[in-house]
């Protein structure tokens, strides 16, 4: 994935998941090691608001829309409260305000778990709100593994012939 290809292959989605997956390791440790600092409550709030603001009324339109089509509020509503930067100001202004506690970790707990166990980011606008394969990323994934298997037999090819003539030159 670069800019001007935004997409992930599968393995490229697996390491960016693993990335997420140690960043949640820090925070879970950290959060472990200070179980007796934490303000529960204050905690699990926040852990919680996430949802309760940014997905709950989403997944409910969802399921109730006949045909999943949904509001583009709701999507947007989803990003503001998923976003790593919503979490930071939160946190920020958390600190600034009342003080800095370790019951913040619940922010980035949630997120990296979002991102590092279901691998769920932010939501595109034209993508169904809860996951299901996209029609047009099926058929690019389709053609981009034949591109691939095409391109990896032409690079063996290449090093077979260039083999080939080292050795027949040789004789």
């Amino acid at each position: 994935m670069d800019a001007l290809n935004r997409f992930e292959t599968k393995k490229t989605f697996q390491w960016t998941r693993l990335e997420w997956l140690a960043g949640l390791g820090v925070a879970v440790f950290l959060a472990m090691t200070h179980l007796g600092d934490i303000r529960w409550p204050v905690f699990i709030g926040l852990f919680l608001i996430i949802d309760l603001v940014g997905y709950i009324p989403g997944a409910i339109a969802f399921r109730r829309s006949p045909d999943g089509e949904i509001a583009k509020g709701y999507y947007v509503a989803y990003n503001v409260m998923h976003s790593l930067l919503t979490s930071a100001a939160i946190a920020g202004l958390w600190a600034w305000l009342v003080e800095p506690e370790w019951a913040l970790l619940a922010l980035p707990i949630h997120l990296f778990g979002d991102r590092g166990i279901f691998g769920n980011s932010l939501k595109p606008l034209d993508t169904s709100f809860e996951p299901k394969p996209h029609p047009a990323f099926t058929e690019f994934e389709a053609a981009y593994r034949q591109t691939a298997a095409a391109a990896a037999q032409s690079r063996t090819t290449t090093v077979r012939s260039t083999a080939d003539a080292v050795s027949h030159s040789r004789a």
